[in-house]
């Protein structure tokens, strides 16, 4: 019996990637995002697209129990792909905005993992995948909220992972290093209009031009849809998995530095 994968922010990036790999290889996937115009090219490649707001929590049960229906009460497989950057100085972003950053990165995927977990019990079986970052790791500067949101996944899914083996679930972080994706193009803009006109401006343009920078480096997204395949085939997947344009380098030198010394390599970083 095919397994049965609910990917969210499945219209682009690595959510997108991860859809059309997993359908190409025997699962049955439902890809969600907010806009339907956005996911109807994925339906080439065997994926059922359906309609998602993470914010909106009318959409993401209608989301569960439509999939619950058509499966028989099956979503093995939960990817919490949906997330954005948002960035800025902390000073200047809107708590309002700071707050829509948490609800699609945070609560969003929680609200998910909640609806799809009794049933995840009921089969005892269940894999839940939550997308974070090397930024869920180490903050820099003029992205405190994204970061904020990222090490709160980061915190959530080491509770959740111990919570639910018993079960016999497992939850996987993936924390992609810098990835090909609308996302720096989305951080780019929120950055300029947030903080390029105020006491920060020195350091956003210097920042903004470390952005723009780093595009042409950026690995494609299909290296991280080919690691959450990898994780959920495991018989007995890692906590995290880590992939990406520099994703191990950055994480091995803030395992092993000094906050004194992180903070001074990041702030040569956008001299």
């Amino acid at each position: 019996m095919k397994k049965v994968v609910l990917i969210t922010g499945a219209s682009a990036g690595m959510g997108k990637e991860t859809a059309k790999l997993l359908a190409q290889n025997g699962y049955e996937v439902y890809g969600a995002a907010r806009r339907q115009e956005r996911l109807e090219d994925l339906k080439a490649f065997g994926v059922n697209p359906i309609v998602l707001d993470v914010t909106k929590d009318e959409t993401i049960t209608a989301c569960v129990k439509h999939i619950l229906a058509e499966t028989g009460g099956r979503i093995d497989i939960l990817v919490n792909s949906a997330g954005f950057g948002s960035h800025g100085a902390i000073e200047d972003v809107s708590i309002n905005d700071a707050k829509h950053q948490l609800e699609v990165n945070v609560f969003g995927a929680m609200r998910l993992t909640q609806l799809v977990l009794p049933y995840m019990r009921r089969n005892k079986f269940g894999k839940i995948v939550n997308i974070s970052s090397v930024g869920g790791k180490l903050a820099g500067p003029l992205g405190g909220w994204y970061h904020a949101s990222k090490f709160a996944l980061e915190g959530l899914s080491d509770s959740l992972r111990n919570e639910v083996k018993p079960f016999g679930i497992d939850v996987i972080l993936i924390e992609p290093g810098a990835i090909k994706s609308e996302w720096s193009n989305i951080a780019y803009d929120n950055l300029i209009k947030t903080s390029g006109n105020g006491a920060y401006k020195d350091m956003v343009s210097k920042f903004a031009n470390m952005i723009k920078n780093s595009d042409d480096k950026s690995s494609d997204p299909i290296i991280i849809a080919e690691l959450i395949k990898k994780a959920i085939e495991s018989k007995s997947p890692k906590a995290r998995y880590a992939k990406g344009y520099l994703a191990k380098p950055i994480l091995f030198v803030k395992k092993i530095t000094s906050d004194k010394l992180m903070d001074k390599i990041l702030a040569s970083q956008i001299k």
